[in-house]
């Protein structure tokens, strides 16, 4: 079987396993793009952690038994890590079935205009573009290699949306009105910019607080949703505008709480608003609520999040997210 064979083959498997996990549910469209979008060229090289560090895969290596496996591991369903400096990791290439997910969610139609926050290596971007067409998707990143690595990727694949180097909490006004912005980097609170470029009915989807938060623009200073049932990690947003908080501290909570992703989850969302034992308190008292009855209000200069109802008893306020 000839190289390009394969690389088919390995999608085709990979699509199979992205839609028998639900995540092209909400749009079974998506589909075509991750069948016609191959991975490969936007991960010529990634890292695979080891006992001994990080190993480098390549496409280029001359033991033909390497590019197999480096092959094998860009259609495999987990995330890449594309980009290390200093030992950190500061681009990946997300995990296939949660992008599926969150582009499926996004809830795009014909003629939506797309931001993306976080270029990565551009796959997102020409999966977008596929579905929408070129002109209808900006990409945005803060650092010109990625920003310059994300453009040849996309041009071997055959696909040039707009590719914008800057920092993504600014946004890309120059590109506005948006109807869709989806990030795919974490952040700690929903920059205004975002807001204010998008036409109303805007949908936004942000990884927050360990999880991913879908707003309805109702106008230029206000928007309001939920989060989905999903956890999200993604590598920090980068820049002036950089809202990651940090790890938590969880000191003062029995050890089963501390472990539990869905405790984790309320003591970043309310950090700063509540103190790790109150944080507990509430979450047994609740009944240990799911992602999904949280929610975020962004109203002008204030933004808070808040368990069932925006204007319920449990509410809580979240940093501005200005640059």
């Amino acid at each position: 079987m000839g190289a390009d064979a394969e690389a088919e083959a390995a999608r085709a498997a990979l699509v199979r396993e992205i839609e028998a996990s639900g995540a092209f549910a909400a749009d079974p469209r998506w589909r075509e793009a991750f069948t016609a979008v191959p991975r490969h060229l936007f991960v010529p090289y990634y890292y695979v952690a080891t006992v001994a560090g990080y190993e480098r895969r390549w496409g280029e290596n001359p033991d033909p038994v390497a590019r197999e496996r480096w092959l094998r591991g860009a259609y495999e369903d987990t995330p890449l890590a594309t980009r290390l400096r200093d030992g950190e990791l500061v681009s990946s290439s997300s995990q296939p079935s949660l992008m599926a997910l969150m582009l499926a969610e996004l809830r795009v139609e014909d003629g939506h205009r797309v931001l993306e926050i976080g270029a990565g290596t551009g796959y997102n971007a020409a999966l977008l573009a596929h579905r929408l067409g070129d002109d209808r998707v900006t990409t945005v990143d803060l650092d010109p290699e990625i920003t310059e690595s994300a453009r040849r990727h996309l041009d071997a694949a055959g696909y040039h949306p707009v590719v914008v180097t800057g920092d993504g909490a600014r946004g890309v006004p120059e590109r506005a009105p948006f109807d869709r912005v989806i990030a795919t980097c974490q952040l700690g609170a929903v920059p205004r910019a975002w807001i204010a470029q998008c036409r109303p009915g805007a949908r936004v989807l942000v990884p927050l607080a360990t999880g991913l938060i879908a707003l309805t623009v109702r106008d230029a200073g206000h928007a309001e949703g939920t989060f989905l049932a999903t956890a999200a990690y993604f590598v920090p947003l980068r820049g002036q505008g950089r809202t990651d908080p940090g790890p938590v501290a969880l000191g003062g909570v029995p050890r089963p709480a501390r472990d539990d992703d869905l405790f984790r989850f309320l003591v970043t969302l309310t950090r700063g608003a509540l103190e790790p034992p109150e944080a507990y308190a509430l979450w047994r008292r609740e009944g240990m609520p799911g992602r999904s009855r949280y929610g975020i209000t962004v109203e002008g200069d204030r933004a808070w999040a808040w368990l069932d109802d925006p204007a319920g008893p449990y509410a809580w306020p979240l940093p501005e997210g200005r640059p």
